[in-house]
């Protein structure tokens, strides 16, 4: 039985009205999801603002309000909570709600703009693959030891956070590494978490139609380990600049990693192919099926990470060896004519210069890099034209078209990625705004030996547009192209 005034434990309250010793249900901050004795947290979101919903919710049996502007009418029998920020109360609330979940278990979360999904999901990967139990929280999936659901954002809800981590913690799982992204850090989502680490990636040009500002961005990440308790680790590249401004104010204890940089755990590429990677890490070579200079940050971070949370570093270099590439992220087959079609998430500059600079070292450029990319819509418009110049100054033949319009003409979208072509690149791009369609006239163009990257979408399945979503699954659509092409 949960108690009201026990699950405000550590929540800023201004004011109460009403009796705090009752015994609650549930806690729900959308209305529609309100039963008898439920407490409702009215949030004040990006596009909503839930105390439009106060007597909705106490229409639907709402026994509890949390707000942070008490309602000029009060209902009798109803207990009025006033807190600072119902949305980091809500993240407290949530904790104390399921028995504070993360302290029975080794959390770590993972951050930056690119890297978080490959970071965590080879971390859940290796740790199972030594014989623990283990949790994941990421954007291609939610994994409670053995057991998968589906997962709706990089970094659920402060509710289903601690719902997963119950169920981790009810399973007997050890460790969990979840995914933090800046949008869970500004909404207080993972406050009232314990951490045992936290690990940064890099930092790029994303996210600024929501943070305005790369400083902003920046900051809201730093925020992640400002919180990081004294007996948690801090994991940052510092090959990326920002790594150092990362831990300026933590109180966890500083590690580094890096390819060029003085570091804790360093890396050298010695090969780099499609069949994977050949790294020295801390003077032991150790061989990766993953592919890319940006995946030996990836398992460079994995090394650390493993060693700080006590495996043995024999251990690691061979569980390193054994680890599958993730879902959408350069993901890659060879079809019947030695066609490589690759698949990746890349959805920002940098991740697309890296991907198409990692194609381009390995290929022997007498075979042609065709690359379909476009942009979401709804979404940071700035990157756009940087989209269009990578991908027409790295790639022999561009086509450009839709990714997720969502409410956006995919048109436009296109033009505006065109504007970051310059003149001598205009007879490399085509533009075609059907996407199955981009994807067939790029099979239909590629020869033997050549290469197809398609870009942007990765391990999503769908195509949102107009606010529906459409079965879309580029990897599969490429594969089936290429067959029904006889390629």
């Amino acid at each position: 039985m949960n108690i009201l005034k026990d699950i405000l434990y550590k929540v800023s309250i201004t004011a109460v009205i009403g009796d705090t010793g009752m015994a609650i249900n549930a806690i729900h901050f959308d209305s529609r999801h309100i039963v008898e004795n439920d407490v409702f947290v009215a949030i004040k979101g990006h596009v909503v603002d839930g105390h439009d919903y106060i007597e909705l919710a106490l229409d639907n049996g709402a026994k509890t309000i949390v707000c942070e502007t008490l309602p000029v009418n009060l209902k009798f029998g109803v207990t009025y909570v006033e807190v600072a920020c119902a949305s980091k109360a809500l993240a407290f609330m949530a904790a104390n709600y399921y028995g504070v979940p993360s302290e029975n278990l080794k959390l770590v979360g993972v951050t930056g703009t690119n890297g978080k999904t490959t970071v965590a999901t080879l971390l859940y990967q290796l740790f199972k693959k030594a014989g623990f139990k283990v949790g994941l929280l990421s954007t291609v999936k939610i994994m409670v030891n053995d057991v998968e659901h589906k997962a709706t954002h990089t970094t659920p809800d402060s509710i289903a956070i601690n719902k997963y981590l119950r169920a981790m913690s009810d399973e007997g799982v050890a460790f969990c590494f979840m995914e933090v992204s800046s949008h869970g850090i500004h909404q207080d989502r993972i406050e009232g978490l314990h951490f045992k680490g936290g690990i940064f990636t890099n930092l790029s040009h994303d996210h600024l139609d929501y943070h305005k500002t790369f400083a902003e961005y920046r900051d809201v990440k730093k925020r992640f380990f400002d919180k990081l308790p004294k007996d948690a680790f801090a994991l940052v590249n510092v090959d990326d600049k920002n790594g150092a401004i990362m831990l300026q104010n933590t109180k966890a204890k500083h590690y580094t990693y890096a390819l060029k940089s003085y570091a804790d755990y360093k890396a050298q590429i010695l090969e780099n192919q499609f069949g994977g990677l050949l790294l020295k890490v801390n003077n032991n070579e150790v061989w990766t099926r993953l592919v890319g200079h940006f995946n030996a940050y990836n398992v460079l971070a994995i090394y650390a990470t493993a060693e700080l949370l006590g495996l043995e570093q024999i251990e690691i270099l061979r569980l390193i060896s054994v680890l599958e590439s993730v879902s959408g992220r350069f993901q890659y087959f060879i079809s019947e004519k030695k066609i490589t079609a690759i698949v990746d998430y890349a959805h920002t500059p940098d991740a697309l210069q890296n991907v198409l600079e990692t194609i381009n070292s390995i290929r022997t450029k007498n075979e042609s890099l065709i690359t379909v990319v476009g942009c979401g819509g709804d979404r940071d418009k700035t990157k756009r034209p940087k989209m269009g110049h990578i991908a027409s100054v790295l790639s022999t033949q561009v086509i450009f078209t839709s990714d997720n319009p969502r409410s956006e003409v995919p048109e436009t979208i296109i033009e505006a990625i065109e504007q970051g072509v310059e003149p001598q690149n205009f007879k490399k791009t085509l533009s075609i705004v059907d996407r199955r369609q981009a994807i067939r006239t790029a099979c239909q163009l590629a020869q033997p030996h050549d290469i197809i990257l398609i870009a942007g979408k990765g391990h999503e399945t769908y195509q949102e547009i107009k606010g529906e979503r459409f079965d879309f699954d580029d990897y599969a659509i490429v594969q089936e192209t290429l067959k029904q092409l006889g390629k």
